[in-house]
């Protein structure tokens, strides 16, 4: 391996520890409040296109499963604080209502 797959896979390995911790709280809190659906959707897209890159022109690198991953989890944090907005939207929408 060289040096270079070695300092993209820390960079990805860093930027992805957080993913975890950011979807556990969406999920326990079940609230997108503080979430900035630009920013997740700016940061998906960079993961999209670093790993489409890798896919084309590396095809046999190993980092790829690492952009691939940390694209799954920010693609899943995206997807449930959405999720969650619906929700309260409907709540909201439901006590006006009552």
């Amino acid at each position: 391996m060289e040096w270079q797959n070695i300092l993209e896979g820390t960079m990805l390995i860093c930027f992805g520890a957080s993913w975890p911790m950011a979807i556990i709280k969406t999920i326990r809190v079940k609230n997108p409040a503080g979430k900035s659906f630009m920013f997740l959707t700016l940061i998906l897209i960079g993961y999209i296109a670093g790993s489409l890159a890798k896919w084309l022109y590396f095809p046999q690198d190993p980092v790829i499963f690492l952009y691939l991953l940390n694209t799954v989890m920010v693609g899943t944090d995206l997807s449930l604080s959405l999720y969650y907005k619906n929700q309260q939207k409907k709540r909201m929408a439901e006590t006006s209502f009552s």
